[in-house]
């Protein structure tokens, strides 16, 4: 039995007969759904079981979605499906990516012995810095005299005053100087060795030159005076190349001055 024709329900005989998108046709009634151009099974398009040309074939266009309680639900419950599935997936996964180091009786005395170590390094500097610079690092000569001078001075701040008096000997008792070099080699554990008679340094006698101040200066020392550019040293007497001994004529301070700061008068 002959089928009718999808478009004009007529008979469709075989002579004539396209059989396309589950349907027959007529040769003549097999056309575009738009603008009639007649079609074969070469260069048609089906859109719903209906024949288009490639001109007017149906364009698929999205249309945005409202968010309705519906739509709102769906994706609270997507983003709850995906926080789930990840604490899943760290649970499983959280002894993989890195092991935990049990303290062990030998991870333990290594670390006590790092921290011993970094004490010992952090009490050399320590030290280090509070005893200052040694001589032999390539510092200028008159820095090395400010040091020694200096570093000799320290044991005898508990013994001089700040006031240093003129009528103190040059040259000390051989049984001061013992004592002193016993203080020196206690103080901080620091072992300095005896220096030549020559070479220590004490307050020296009155009736020295007077100098004027071309710097600033701040005492270090106990044992030192503070002065200002301009002020008038008197009785200023030389200990060595490096350091004098005077009173500053304002303040009426006596005491060792460094001798790159002031000029004779």
């Amino acid at each position: 039995m002959n089928p009718n024709c999808a478009r004009c329900g007529k008979i469709v005989y075989p002579t004539e007969k396209v059989n396309c998108l589950d349907k027959f046709w007529h040769k003549a009634c097999f056309h575009c759904e738009t603008c009639k151009m007649t079609l074969n099974m070469k260069n048609y398009k089906g859109y719903e079981k209906k024949p288009y040309c490639n001109a007017h074939y149906p364009k698929q266009s999205f249309t945005m979605v409202a968010d309705t309680p519906e739509n709102l639900r769906l994706k609270q419950q997507s983003e709850l499906q995906s926080q789930v599935r990840y604490k899943e997936e760290f649970e499983r996964n959280k002894g993989k990516g890195f092991s935990v180091v049990a303290d062990t009786p030998e991870l333990q005395r290594f670390k006590k012995t790092q921290d011993q170590i970094s004490n010992i390094k952090y009490h050399e500097e320590f030290e280090k810095s509070r005893m200052g610079p040694s001589g032999g690092e390539g510092m200028e000569p008159e820095r090395r005299d400010s040091q020694d001078s200096s570093s000799y001075r320290r044991p005898q701040e508990q013994q001089q005053p700040h006031h240093i008096p003129t009528s103190v000997p040059v040259y000390q008792q051989p049984q001061q100087q013992q004592q002193q070099q016993q203080m020196a080699q206690s103080y901080s554990g620091y072992k300095e060795p005896a220096a030549p008679v020559s070479i220590q340094r004490s307050a020296p006698g009155g009736g020295g030159k007077r100098y004027r101040a071309v710097y600033d200066y701040c005492a270090a020392d106990e044992d030192e005076v503070s002065f200002q550019d301009g002020d008038t040293i008197v009785n200023v007497q030389q200990i060595d190349d490096g350091w004098m001994y005077g009173t500053v004529e304002r303040t009426g301070d006596t005491g060792m001055l460094p001798a790159n700061y002031v000029e004779a008068i």
